[in-house]
């Protein structure tokens, strides 16, 4: 996202703010948080190759997020007028979005030409006629909701395995005339569907258990879709966003003072430190050309500052922009590399995907394995579960070896961490005694945890094991070189 886009929508943020001010415009807060959420995501979805795709996958994520509500919400919500109403302003809205088209050559809500307008009233009709059969179920079949994980799950391999998307192009290119030859798996780029698909997963699975808060078609809509976090995170849970849109700080000189200052540290981090570090950190460009273990070291350390300046100064970014709106998100970065243990990084490191895929993949693993294999040892278990969430995280970034290799490496340094904690608790205790000898071991801890990370970033930021391999040697003098 350029520094252009974030003031756009600082602009953006700060009319939220002052329609939230006026009594005529106060009560519709919630229905513009929702026009400009829609409104963003065509204009921040990047533009694509393949003909008529950027206008649909946008098209997409609103209405698998409103496949979503109607999934999720009780038969006595979704009869609620005030629905259909919301429906209907987001079907005038898409329809607004395509009719841009007969505006000229130059676009700008979306970054090509919408398709035709009467291929886009008839998508929109059949999905209507779709939703409308849907809205009738009185009540949503548990299995029903398993198959609506299953496919989101389906649909996120799809875009995160090159052949499969390499393949979906080759499709795509056929449907609309244009030459498969030329396709690419960088051909589908569909932004933001991660973190839909995390919070869509959250609300799916919390309906089955039974901890899914009532909502609105609008609210489900503003939460999926809310324009800050749409493309970068946290990954928010409905019930804390829900109370944070329900009520809403009230707007003044201390909110505005509060966003500020956050957005200002976000950009500093982002614009200056990340893109500055970006110049010299590692990559598979640069790995093979640097001679000598120092130069080695100095190229990952730029790597590990730079990922997460660049990180966190986007999270800082979205809280900035949500605290202009009266909106408070969640924190997603705790000095992470100030932690003596790994267990305490990945507890401070991009804290709501760690929570998300705690509650969704560790727990009920671990709950599963301790009452359906009973036989299994305790240390196993913790094995499987710890080895099982950190590949599904590494692989959540991309299906390729390096990342699960990634995961491997987090997962056995959490297991290793989670038996020497055990271990050395007698120890521990002595030592916290002696407040000198206390500092120097947490300093120690602190430094061996950020190198540890530091050694696992190089699978992150390198392209393929060969490559990897030799700079891990290197960095330790082995070999001749990357």
């Amino acid at each position: 996202m350029s520094l252009v886009s974030i003031l756009i929508l600082v602009g953006l943020s700060l009319g939220v703010h002052l329609a939230s001010l006026l009594p005529f415009t106060r009560r519709f807060r919630i229905q513009l948080l929702l026009i400009l959420s829609v409104v963003v995501i065509y204009w921040l979805q990047p533009g694509l190759p393949i003909r008529g795709l950027d206008f649909w996958l946008p098209t997409a994520t609103v209405f698998i997020a409103v496949l979503g509500w109607l999934l999720t919400a009780q038969p006595e919500e979704r009869a609620y007028r005030s629905n259909l109403h919301t429906y209907f302003l987001l079907t005038m809205l898409i329809l607004v979005i395509a009719l841009t088209r007969y505006l000229g050559a130059t676009t700008f809500l979306t970054p090509s030409r919408p398709p035709q307008i009467h291929l886009v009233i008839a998508a929109l009709l059949v999905v209507s006629l779709f939703f409308f059969a849907l809205q009738k179920l009185h009540k949503t079949p548990g299995t029903l909701l398993a198959l609506a994980i299953f496919a989101l799950l389906l649909l996120f391999i799809l875009l995160k395995l090159p052949s499969l998307t390499l393949a979906a192009s080759s499709t795509l290119r056929g449907f609309t005339g244009q030459s498969r030859e030329l396709a690419s798996a960088f051909d589908i780029r569909w932004l933001g569907f991660s973190y839909i698909a995390f919070r869509l997963i959250h609300t799916l699975r919390d309906r089955q258990t039974g901890h899914l808060p009532a909502l609105s078609l609008e609210e489900y809509l503003v939460y999926m879709l809310f324009f800050p976090a749409f493309s970068a995170g946290p990954i928010d849970r409905a019930e804390r966003f829900i109370k944070e849109l329900r009520q809403p700080e009230a707007p003044g000189a201390k909110n505005l003072a509060a966003g500020g200052e956050r957005l200002l540290i976000g950009l500093f981090k982002k614009f200056i430190l990340a893109d500055t570090l970006a110049m010299i950190a590692l990559n598979g460009q640069n790995a093979g050309q640097v001679q000598g273990a120092g130069w080695l070291w100095l190229l990952l350390l730029a790597y590990s500052f730079q990922i997460f300046f660049d990180f966190s100064g986007y999270t800082d970014i979205a809280i900035g922009l949500g605290h202009l709106m009266g909106i408070r998100l969640p924190e997603n970065f705790n000095a992470p590399y100030l932690k003596p243990s790994l267990t305490r990084f990945w507890d401070n490191w991009h804290i709501t995907l760690t929570q998300w895929f705690r509650a969704y993949v560790f727990n009920p693993l671990t709950r599963l394995l301790r009452t359906k294999a009973r036989t299994l040892p305790a240390w196993l278990v913790i094995l499987i579960t710890q080895l099982s969430t950190m590949v599904l995280i590494g692989l959540w970034h991309g299906m390729t070896l390096n990342f699960i290799l990634w995961g491997l490496w987090h997962g056995f340094g959490l297991f290793i961490n989670n038996r020497w904690s055990s271990a050395a608790h007698p120890l521990t205790t002595r030592v916290q005694a002696r407040p000198a000898l206390n500092h120097l071991v947490t300093a120690l801890s602190i430094l061996l945890t950020f190198t540890y990370v530091s050694l696992g970033w190089v699978w992150f930021a390198l392209p393929d094991v060969s490559t990897s391999l030799k700079v891990l040697a290197s960095l330790f003098g082995i070999g001749g070189g990357a």
